[in-house]
């Protein structure tokens, strides 16, 4: 693989208070995000990292269908996504995502849309975040102190 098939990207994340952070998406005119966990930890200022995760697939599943749908010269109206997240606990005692169920809802009848077969036979396939979470996301991670010291 070379560097041509790598792309990256960053952001920050600042605490603000309690469980609420703030995220900068380095280098884009993207207006920061309020994070925050719901009570009792935090005070549900904004959405937590669970719900932006089953939003991130939401969205990707709807923004890969409407690709896949104009690549095969369809014209399609609005798309709309509902989602759930099933939560449960782990033999530890933690709470682990365990499903999301996305439903996308058209607004056109499938007989108006050319090749929706073909369409809906591979368009989970342009979907990034569903696929990188169904396959499993290599994640290293590093503590470091004041002075920048990795300390674990």
């Amino acid at each position: 693989m070379s560097d041509q098939d790598t792309q990256t990207f960053g952001l920050t994340l600042e605490q603000v208070d309690n469980y609420e952070f703030r995220v900068r998406f380095d280098d884009t005119a993207i207006p920061d995000l309020t994070t925050d966990e719901p009570e009792p930890l935090g005070d549900g200022d904004g959405p937590n990292p669970s719900r932006l995760l089953v939003a991130a697939i939401a969205n990707c599943l709807a923004a890969s269908l409407l690709f896949a749908m104009r690549k095969f010269k369809n014209a399609p109206g609005a798309l709309k996504a509902t989602a759930k997240a099933s939560m449960q606990r782990n033999q530890a005692g933690r709470w682990r995502m365990e499903r999301v169920a996305v439903d996308l809802h058209l607004s056109d009848p499938a007989a108006e849309l050319e090749h929706l077969e073909r369409i809906i036979g591979q368009f989970e396939d342009f979907c990034i975040v569903t696929q990188s979470v169904r396959q499993g996301v290599a994640v290293d991670v590093r503590v470091l102190d004041r002075e920048g010291r990795v300390v674990n």
